[in-house]
């Protein structure tokens, strides 16, 4: 799989994490804030951008290497539209270098008329969490005077409202244990009633327990590692992983559907400075029989890849590349030979879906040719509007990606390609949760 260049040594996939900040308590407002970032892949337009590679949008998207950066001059703005009125508690703005000195942030009902929650002339870059009362639709951080020559620039805008502070699906996180290494990781069950705790078991590096036992792991710097999951037994077919590397001080992960499908996964990461973004299988997905979803699955694809939930019922929907009838010589071996061949690129089917052979080292390619955009100019090749509208594609892929959170999946080895795998990553991460389904 292909790992996002980071600004720390340390590349990875994901899991899901649980650490409390030591020291004293926090005030019961801020406990009262919730914990989760109303702002991520919300709606955001800007006063002006200094360059297309720099939109309003790389503010709210969860990725803390993408930013908004303005033209070089004052006033500039960034707004957000949360979809609705709602309790505004928190702001955090994790600026660039160039950060503002002097800003506003405000709130609006209607997106026109503005009211400040919070002034500073005195503001210093670097992360800024801003505590605010304020009710409003819109939040905007109003800039009047710049930290640097430059203009205004944000990796990331969160906002947290007093709505979520308690989540029915990853509970209470109040409890969670502090960790004494990295973060601390805390396993669900989200079986609906299917398994009891003492039939949902985790492993990674020798250990294996039940959450009823053992429901935390306290995750050390790891070069590269897997957490497995298993239900009914710690050897049981009905299992599933996720991916991660974790550093000293951040941690980089992933679920994955690149290999198949075993278990239904989420999880969260939740840094210290306010970052809190999820990934995985969507609610409704959790929420519906394992039946049901493996109907879904025939239901929504075509037809060359409804046998994929089929030949490892009721344990794995497997990804094309497990699946002989893609391989030379199966019945479906020719699907994405010609598609490729019209763009120069001679490969089987199983290379196309695997990025492998001639794409091994050609992520764009390899991504474009999964999503049917290969024929387009490479300049759409990252445009998800684009993505999947005919046949050949990866409609495995696209299951998944349709079915999960932010429609964010790791479908194909290269699907992090314009930004649209599941992978996360944070440094000084509070706490990752993993939700384990059915």
């Amino acid at each position: 799989m292909k790992i996002r260049n980071l600004t720390a040594p340390l590349t990875a996939l994901t899991l899901l994490a649980a650490c409390a900040v030591a020291g004293a308590a926090r005030p019961a407002t801020a406990a009262a804030c919730g914990t989760a970032n109303a702002a991520l892949n919300r709606p955001a337009t800007a006063s002006s951008i200094e360059s297309g590679a720099h939109p309003a949008s790389a503010a709210v998207d969860g990725n803390s290497g993408t930013r908004w950066s303005s033209a070089f001059s004052d006033p500039q703005w960034i707004q957000v539209d949360l979809g609705a009125a709602k309790s505004i508690c928190r702001v955090v703005l994790h600026w660039e270098a160039a950060y503002g000195r002097s800003f506003q942030i405000q709130t609006s009902n209607d997106g026109s008329t503005w009211t400040p929650v919070h002034t500073t002339s005195t503001g210093t870059g670097g992360t800024q969490t801003v505590e605010v009362t304020g009710t409003g639709r819109y939040v905007r951080m109003y800039g009047t005077a710049r930290g640097t020559g430059w203009g205004y620039s944000l990796w990331e805008f969160a906002v947290h409202t007093t709505e979520g502070s308690s989540d029915a699906f990853w509970g209470d996180t109040s409890t969670i244990p502090p960790a004494r290494n990295v973060l601390m990781v805390k396993i669900l069950n989200r079986t609906n009633g299917r398994f009891p705790d003492d039939q949902v078991f985790w492993s990674y590096n020798g250990q294996v327990h039940s959450i009823a036992e053992q429901p935390y792991f306290d995750m050390p710097v790891n070069t590269a590692g897997r957490m497995y999951f298993h239900l009914g037994s710690p050897t049981s077919r009905y299992s599933d992983f996720i991916e991660f590397t974790v550093g000293p001080d951040v941690f980089n992960g992933n679920t994955t559907r690149v290999d198949g499908f075993g278990l239904k996964i989420a999880m969260r990461l939740r840094a210290h400075d306010g970052y809190d973004v999820e990934v995985g299988e969507d609610r409704h997905i959790f929420q519906e029989s394992r039946e049901a979803t493996f109907q879904r699955f025939v239901n929504e694809v075509p037809a060359e890849f409804d046998h994929l939930a089929q030949i490892e019922a009721p344990y794995r929907i497997p990804a094309p590349g497990h699946s002989s009838q893609f391989r030379p010589g199966g019945a479906h071996a020719n699907y994405f030979t010609g598609y490729a061949a019209s763009v120069g690129v001679q490969a089987t089917t199983a290379e196309v879906t695997g990025c492998a052979g001639p794409l091994a080292e050609r992520p764009g390619m390899c991504a474009a040719l999964n999503r049917h955009v290969a024929t387009l100019p490479e300049s759409q090749w990252s445009d998800p509007s684009l993505f999947y509208r005919a046949a050949p594609a990866n409609y495995y892929a696209k299951f998944w990606h349709d079915h999960a959170i932010n429609k964010l999946a790791y479908g194909f080895p290269y699907d992090d390609y314009a930004d649209q795998s599941s992978f996360i990553s944070h440094h000084d991460p509070q706490y990752l949760l993993v939700a384990v389904g059915w």
